[in-house]
């Protein structure tokens, strides 16, 4: 039952995260509740021993920490990472426009989503709108549609007889704008997006000057299978990780263990992490560092702490699925509701290493946790993870690890129930170990 209860917090986090945006609000919003205090980057830091904080940079990459009482230079950082962000598809600046008596919205695909998925789907958008203040300031505000407004209906198979023989093949310029509504010779697209963006926030439409907008599915997060012992929603890759990662970090012993505990949570993962809110950006040394010096820490005691730090990087795992049997390593099958997957791979693509991996093996035994190992199809290209950048920029010992899932980069992912109760003790033993 605590499985269940827990998957289902889950559930609720994704439905109201939408967008990066709105899941980074969403865990401010369960940080506060715990007591952590927001940090400005353009401001003087005083951080007291024992304190909560949290750091945001723009909009949608986070990071909150647990300033310790122990000392850094024999503790290390205890670091989590994952990221914020899912493949899907993006709206265009010139979001609506006239074809065939409809309108439909422009939409440009982000990092690598399954695109047959997003058929047929109950769709809308949501994402932030930059505007200018009343006293001419650049601010933001977040914009959540939660009614169905776009669809992307499939050809019917009398015109595309060989579909289930070749698969369903999307021409991403001209066979993936969504259908919006009927239009009129009287109507003017740009106007008609304007006015729909303003129903959703308290500004006219000399204050709007651009957007973000994120493509998403109405359907809300499920349960399934006869002992209802899978779920199944969007973006489980990977804000399963994050949501187990901040569960772990406010847990009563960790938040009293005495240990700086991060979570670093980035944007931009699916599209390679090179901005300045990616994992191969600057953020996450910015704040250790600066945690450091509020510490009084020295240059080298604070590289000495680098080198006692530890990070698991925690991005969701390829499940066997039983009906693709050839794409697997055969040796090497992970199966959902049997523990937290350490992903190793020779080329690096995965930061595990024996040692890295034989700590997080500690961790799952201390928490009475299974554990499983995956390594790729010789024969495929191996995806990565934040875990090779982040430990490249910082010379910190790291593991990569994850849920098991089906269907990573669908519209709708699956994974197992018992899975990230799992993760979220493993989380908890790792962040109070001493």
């Amino acid at each position: 039952m605590k499985a269940q209860q827990t998957v289902q917090h889950l559930l609720d986090f994704i439905d109201a995260s939408p967008s990066p945006w709105h899941a980074v609000a969403t865990m401010e919003q369960q940080l506060i509740n715990k007591g952590f205090t927001a940090l400005v980057e353009t401001a003087a830091w005083q951080l007291k021993k024992g304190g909560r904080y949290y750091v945001i940079r723009d909009d949608s990459s986070i990071i909150a920490f647990i300033a310790g009482v122990n000392p850094l230079v024999e503790t290390g950082y205890k670091i989590i990472g994952a990221h914020t962000d899912s493949p899907g598809l993006r709206v265009k600046p010139h979001a609506l426009h006239k074809s065939g008596g409809l309108l439909r919205m422009a939409v440009e695909v982000y990092g690598g989503p399954i695109l047959a998925t997003f058929t047929d789907r109950d769709l809308s958008f949501a994402g932030r709108i930059s505007y200018r203040t009343e006293s001419g300031a650049i601010a933001t505000k977040l914009v959540h549609f939660k009614q169905a407004l776009l669809r992307l209906p499939n050809l019917a198979i009398h015109m595309n007889r060989k579909v289930n023989e070749e698969g369903l093949k999307l021409h991403k310029q001209n066979e993936l704008p969504l259908l919006f509504s009927m239009s009129s010779k009287e109507q003017i697209p740009d106007k008609v997006f304007t006015e729909l963006l303003l129903s959703q926030c308290d500004l006219t439409a000399e204050q709007i000057i651009t957007w973000e907008l994120n493509i998403y599915d109405t359907q809300k997060g499920g349960f399934w299978g006869a002992e209802q012992e899978f779920y199944a929603d969007s973006q489980l890759d990977n804000l399963a990780s994050c949501h187990a990662g901040l569960q772990a970090l406010v847990n009563e012993k960790v938040l009293n263990s005495g240990n700086t505990t991060v979570c670093a949570f980035f944007d931009h993962e699916e599209v390679g992490s090179e901005s300045t809110k990616g994992a191969d950006g600057s953020f996450l040394a910015d704040i250790l560092e600066r945690i450091s010096l509020a510490q009084s820490l020295s240059a080298e005691d604070y590289k000495r702490a680098l080198a006692q730090s530890f990070m698991l990087s925690v991005d969701m795992a390829h499940a066997y699925q039983p009906n693709f049997p050839a794409a697997y390593e055969p040796e090497h099958k992970v199966y959902v509701n049997k523990g937290p997957v350490i992903k190793l791979n020779a080329n690096q693509r995965y930061s595990s290493e024996s040692v890295s991996a034989a700590r997080f093996i500690n961790w799952c035994q201390q928490a009475k946790v299974p554990y499983q190992q995956y390594s790729h199809r010789t024969d495929i290209p191996c995806g990565s993870t934040i875990g090779p950048m982040t430990s490249a920029k910082l010379g910190i010992r790291t593991v990569d690890v994850g849920g098991a899932m089906w269907a990573m980069h669908s519209i709708r992912e699956s994974a197992g129930v018992l899975d990230h109760q799992y993760m979220i003790s493993v989380m908890q033993c790792f962040f109070a170990d001493k």
